[in-house]
């Protein structure tokens, strides 16, 4: 049976990533911090932020959820079919 091959990800991908993301996070905190605005405006600002930061950890998490659940099914899928085309013998004759 073939076993599909399961991507990897590198070190540097991944700290490449992180970094990224903080750096970002960073900029948005700093640009809000910033704002010539009053402090009611910034808080708003920054509560926004923060949902939109934990709406997209809750998106990666349902997506590779829903990937993860799909490789499942096609893994028994495949293992049926695999089972159906060892038992079956095109050479078998039936005798009524």
């Amino acid at each position: 049976m073939n076993k599909p091959i399961q991507p990897t990800q590198t070190t540097a991908y991944y700290i490449q990533s992180v970094l990224s993301f903080g750096l970002s996070v960073a900029a948005v905190a700093i640009g809000v911090a910033y704002l010539p605005v009053s402090g009611w405006i910034r808080a708003f600002l920054t509560v926004g932020v923060l949902y939109v930061i934990t709406s997209a950890f809750t998106l990666a998490k349902v997506v590779r959820d829903r990937q993860e659940l799909s490789a499942v099914t096609n893994r028994v899928d495949q293992a049926r079919l695999d089972k159906l085309l060892a038992e079956h013998d095109p050479f078998k004759v039936d005798n009524p």
